[in-house]
């Protein structure tokens, strides 16, 4: 008995301690889509009968562990037919399945894809989806004279994998709460802690004749990390990242990108069609026509449209992806899917869109996931009382100051779905993660990153900011090292009185300078002073220097990153202005301002005034009264909102601008009669799946006898940087004119070529090409050898002839994701003294 009994406890021993010394196999393969190709993310990947399994991740990979040595293996996913197979882990076979799209027999004959060489010619796919392409007007909504539907927008950005074992690193361990508002993504099956979300209750009007497009906004609200950053602006810049798509369009714009639509005009040429089986979708019997591009590197789609089987063409339902090798940047993954129904008369009508998306700035990362839900109720085709108000409205997005001010009830009873506790905490989460310092101050850090400013006396809602910092140290030849500080109040402070200004000293010119500025806004503003519109009156003082020829758009003279030269920085004089300006911006994209200016240029050491005599006699100064008008014209610009200035964040809008200055001697102490007019256009031109081009065209003219600091200098850039608008090549001050026309064009073609190398693609480096030029004529009135009373020009400036001036280059950027690397020549006037015939140029530029 005692014998039985100890062999019976030594076999469960035994069996015990052999368990974890069987062989332990991997499960591991990739699930693609059987027509695509493309990999199918999150797909429910298990043994049958256990536990064991998982889901592919956003490449369609799976990978686990079993102890099994054989085993039926089942894939399952929406949309697809379930796939089971028996399995062997102990020969350690990695796995390639590709799953078929679910299929539901009906009588219609389709055309299904086959091994052999794809065909457009005499290919139903093709003729089918041309016809869409002809008919895709019909019934569109855009036919309409008017149509209303009432919005509901949420949008939610959030840490990707939110795991225990992301749960327990250094980064979060001490914030254990965050745990209470981990959430599972419904799309990917992840967990998900949300860092940022928004929500927009709105009512969306359409007019054709006269064509205008309002949206009057009932409640807004928005909680999470980008508090830090403007509100004004970070809803432009997700308006052209996540933004409305129509797939009847020929070209899709996501990402601040344009994607070639599957029912472009260009579709048959970009992609292959594939006619597949018959399905239902809610009810009506519907073909699913497949697509994926020629080229997957390209900026197109993957995906399905189920089309109803009738003569109507009508999609019922749309899904696309980017495909998996796509030249896109730091997102790696996205999903589109569009539901549409019919109204009365036959008009589609979208009723909802999903944009699900896991951005990366890093491989072998979990990421962002961030999720756009819209969804569309109570269609209108009849205007009424508060559409014919807010087409009378100037502004197109009609937002009242109460909108931002909802109570909790209020979005409970007007939201069209219903969403989850956790969807709407990340303001209660945010409230608790400040109170631990370590996370408080880091965020204070960043926001000092991200801004350039430090907010004070408080981080919400301070009363001013001080900055910018990246300009707190910089130099020249003129003052040597430089040193800066200043700040500006804001509109908590007072939402119609502004201040600002800034303060220098030169440690070898020994000189103070500085600026300083107030202005009256007739708009009440929310954040700063140059929210858009602006309406407002403004006066400022400025003493500083002039970097003759050196004028950079959208960074200050005195960045830290401008301070190294290619060559001696040695055009520099002084300046004081008396400026009193008054700008009023329109909502139709018109604006002008009004300037009246008192100028006074200072001779130094470095750019001497002097007339051009014998004895070459020194001049101090020169003095102008100068009063100028600037119109400008931008229909539907959009531009990120900064503290002190605005960034484009989409160039398709033209930009016209006019402007012209006067000044007469004699008056309020002018020494000169002057006359100057200039003019300007600006566009991008999109190429659909070749690229891009943005021109700037300006041309410009000074009418009378002046002395050269009031000539038409052409910005040089002596930086290594690249810079818009200026000349890589050119030195401070090398030609000047007094009437000149430039042009510069730069066409970024978006891997256009390298996507067709079968190394350089998996690089996705993109190339650029420029071009950029300047003709100039300086007159026989103001060339100081020909006409007397005018001061001479430095040794170092040569006179334009009919040549114009030109260089080119030819880049490559997206080089690690972040770097653009130009390499320029000068193709004219190369035999001149002391110049660059050519050079290499860096700028970081982030982009997708």
């Amino acid at each position: 008995m005692r014998f039985t009994f100890l062999r019976i406890l030594l076999f469960i021993s035994l069996c015990w301690m052999s368990f974890p010394l069987q062989a332990q196999y991997v499960v591991q393969g990739v699930v693609t889509d059987s027509l695509t190709r493309e990999p199918l993310p999150y797909t429910s990947v298990y043994l049958k009968g256990t536990t064991e399994g998982g889901m592919t991740d956003d490449k369609g990979q799976f990978s686990f562990k079993t102890y099994r040595p054989q085993a039926v293996l089942v894939i399952s996913a929406i949309g697809y037919n379930e796939y089971t197979r028996l399995i062997h882990p102990a020969q350690g076979i990695r796995l390639t399945i590709a799953l078929s799209p679910a299929t539901y027999a009906l009588n219609e004959v389709v055309v299904k894809p086959k091994r052999e060489r794809y065909k457009k010619k005499d290919n139903p796919a093709v003729e089918f989806v041309r016809q869409m392409i002809e008919h895709r007007d019909d019934y569109s909504p855009k036919e309409l004279d008017f149509w209303q539907r009432d919005r509901y927008e949420k949008m939610t950005f959030a840490i990707n994998n939110f795991d225990s074992v992301k749960q327990q690193k250094w980064l979060y361990r001490k914030f254990k709460f965050l745990t209470d508002y981990v959430d599972t993504s419904a799309v990917t099956g992840k967990p998900v802690l949300a860092v940022s979300n928004r929500e927009l209750l709105a009512t969306d009007y359409y007019r054709k004749s006269p064509k205008s497009q309002k949206q009057r906004v009932h409640a807004r609200r928005q909680a999470g990390v980008d508090e830090m950053l403007s509100q004004q602006g970070m809803e432009q810049a997700i308006s052209v990242t996540m933004t409305d798509v129509d797939i009847y369009e020929n070209n899709i714009t996501l990402f601040t990108n344009k994607f070639v639509s599957p029912l472009s005009s260009l579709g048959p040429s970009f992609y292959k069609y594939y006619l597949m089986d018959t399905l239902t979708i809610a009810g009506q019997p519907c073909v699913d026509l497949t697509f994926v591009p020629f080229n997957s590197e390209s900026f197109g789609f993957t995906g399905h449209l189920y089309v109803t089987l009738d003569s109507t063409y009508f999609v019922r339902r749309a899904t696309m992806n980017f495909p998996q090798k796509i030249n896109l940047n730091f997102v790696d993954y996205m999903s589109l899917e569009q539901n549409f129904t019919r109204g009365a008369d036959g008009t589609r009508q979208l009723a909802d869109e999903h944009i699900t998306t896991e951005f990366k700035l890093v491989d072998n990362s979990d990421g962002i996931y961030a999720k756009r839900d819209v969804y569309y109720r109570n269609y209108v085709y009849e205007p009424s009382a508060d559409a014919l108000s807010a087409f009378k409205k100037p502004e197109k997005v009609i937002e009242p100051a109460e909108a931002t001010h909802r109570t909790e009830a209020y979005w409970d009873d007007n939201r069209q779905v219903e969403v989850s506790k956790k969807e709407t905490s990340v303001d209660k989460m945010m409230a608790q993660l400040r109170t631990y310092p370590v996370y408080y101050w880091t965020e204070k850090t960043l926001k000092v990153l991200f801004t350039g400013y430090i907010p004070a006396p408080k981080e919400k809602e301070p009363l001013f900011y001080i900055g910018m910092m990246n300009t707190t140290i910089s130099g020249n030849t003129l003052e040597g090292v430089r040193l800066r500080a200043g700040g500006m109040t804001t509109a908590w402070l007072n939402p119609h009185l502004f201040y600002k200004g800034y303060m220098a000293y030169g440690f070898k010119d020994h000189r103070m300078k500085g600026m300083a500025e107030v202005e009256y806004s007739f708009h009440k503003k929310k954040e700063y002073a140059n929210e858009f519109p602006i309406h407002s009156l403004k006066a400022r003082y400025t003493s500083d220097v002039n970097q003759y020829g050196q004028h950079y758009l959208y960074t200050s003279q005195d960045n830290v990153f401008l301070s190294l030269k290619r060559q001696k920085d040695d055009r520099i004089g002084y300046q004081r202005k008396a400026e009193l300006t008054y700008t009023n911006e329109f909502h139709s994209g018109f604006s002008f301002q009004l300037t009246s200016r008192f100028r006074q240029d200072e001779s130094s050491y470095l750019i001497p005034f002097l007339k051009q005599d014998e004895m070459a006699t020194p001049v101090k100064k020169i003095s102008n009264t100068e009063f100028e008008v600037k119109l400008r014209y931008a229909p539907n610009e959009k531009f990120f909102q900064t503290q002190w200035n605005r960034f484009p964040v989409s160039l398709d809008a033209p930009v016209f601008s006019l402007s012209h200055t006067m000044a007469a001697k004699g008056v309020l102490g002018g020494d000169y009669t002057y006359q100057y007019t200039e003019a300007g256009f600006q566009k991008r031109f999109w190429f659909s799946a070749f690229g891009y081009t943005d021109v700037i065209l300006k041309a410009g003219k000074v009418w009378n006898k002046v002395p050269f600091p009031l000539l038409i200098i052409p910005n040089a850039n002596l930086s290594y940087t690249i810079q818009p608008e200026s000349y890589s090549l050119m030195n401070a001050m090398e030609f000047m004119n007094d009437e000149y026309a430039s042009w510069d064009v730069t066409y970024y073609l978006n891997g256009f070529l390298f996507n067709r190398v079968p190394l350089l693609k998996k690089l996705k480096w993109r190339e650029v090409l420029s071009f950029r030029g300047l003709y100039g004529n300086l007159s026989d009135k103001n060339n100081p050898t020909v006409s007397n009373d005018l001061f001479r020009f430095p040794v170092t400036t040569s006179y334009m002839g009919d040549t114009p001036y030109m260089e080119v280059g030819v880049g490559v950027e997206n080089i690690l994701k972040v770097i653009r690397l130009d390499y320029v020549w000068r193709l004219t006037y190369r035999n001149l003294p002391g110049i660059d015939k050519s050079g290499l140029r860096i700028s970081l530029h982030m982009t997708f």
